[in-house]
């Protein structure tokens, strides 16, 4: 007997969420996606809590905290592949527009009707939009007006181009109009404006390489340094600890008396590789919004972005701490 998980949410969540497959061109039911959820949710938040619970000895409540977050973030990475499945099927479809159209009005000029001139143009290296123009096409064949196919056609896509293009076309059929020239003057301006998109992104270099540095080598150096720092500091203020026990007496005014590091090397690792996995994560985003204009394309990179920031922190880390290392020794004697 199968399990209908669509019953745990309400019918706007199923519906939105299989509005989005659609979008994505992904085949998988709804049931599926919220099974990979709910079970991966279930495991992190099993996994998460007892490894808190057990090995970092936190209280019941933080464990359970930390459960819900990992639950709440295997969601969310469900969730943005979706979208990046999404928005790479819109920019792969956006690149053939231009050549459909183009194809579509040789077609047109050649005497044949719009709706077979759209079904003759989609050849097989148009692949997935080839796919849903011959299923445009079947919805014609068994009594579907243009106007609604075509806006079934928009509706797979989440793209501004396409529906700008589609409504010119619905116009153009309501009121009349060389749609051949329309297809062809549509193509020139789309390919125009991708043309466009490039040299932007072309003259935007500069501020994705300060974001590159920023995010991915001066924020990794810069915890590194601070990390050894604290751990000199540290072995340092208990080489003077040992020869004042009773502590340092206060410098003229009272409250300029020395006192140890409040924060410990290891707690300030945990925050780096925390902080590190956030600006190294939201660098890779904003590279790709400010180069491509969606940020979503910037997850395939994120992973790469954080290891990397990960393995630089560590490898400052260990030189600061081999050049530094006879302070710290002769700091605990």
């Amino acid at each position: 007997m199968a399990i209908t998980l669509e019953r745990l949410v309400s019918r706007r969540t199923a519906v939105a969420l299989s509005r989005q497959l659609d979008l994505a061109g992904m085949k998988t039911s709804v049931n599926s996606v919220l099974f990979v959820m709910i079970v991966m949710g279930v495991l992190g938040f099993v996994v998460t809590a007892t490894v808190a619970n057990v090995l970092f000895k936190f209280g019941l409540e933080i464990s359970a905290g930390m459960g819900m977050g990992a639950w709440a973030l295997i969601i969310t990475i469900v969730y943005f592949l979706i979208q990046y499945r999404i928005d790479g099927r819109k920019t792969k479809m956006e690149a053939m527009l231009p050549d459909y159209f183009m194809l579509t009005a040789a077609n047109l000029r050649s005497g044949i009707a719009l709706d077979r001139a759209m079904l003759l143009s989609a050849r097989p290296e148009f692949s997935f939009f080839g796919d849903d123009v011959r299923e445009m096409s079947r919805k014609l064949f068994s009594g579907e007006t243009m106007e609604n196919a075509l806006s079934s056609l928009v509706n797979k896509y989440r793209s501004n181009q396409l529906k700008h293009s589609v409504r010119m076309m619905i116009e153009s059929i309501r009121y009349g109009g060389a749609m051949a020239d329309l297809l062809n003057q549509l193509s020139k301006d789309i390919r125009a404006q991708q043309l466009s998109q490039k040299e932007i992104s072309s003259q935007m270099l500069m501020y994705s390489i300060f974001v590159l540095f920023a995010g991915l080598i001066a924020a990794p150096v810069l915890y590194g340094l601070t990390s050894q720092m604290i751990t000199v500091t540290t072995g340092v203020w208990k080489g003077i600890m040992q020869q004042n026990p009773s502590g340092l007496p206060s410098t003229g005014v009272s409250f300029l008396k020395p006192s140890p590091p409040k924060i410990t090397a290891q707690q300030y690792q945990e925050f780096s590789l925390i902080a590190i996995t956030i600006i190294t994560g939201f660098a890779s985003l904003i590279m790709s919004a400010i180069s491509s204009g969606s940020a979503l394309k910037g997850l395939r990179y994120l992973p790469i972005f954080i290891v990397l920031g990960i393995i630089i922190y560590f490898a400052i880390a260990s030189v600061v701490a081999t050049v530094f290392g006879g302070i710290t020794t002769s700091g605990g004697v």
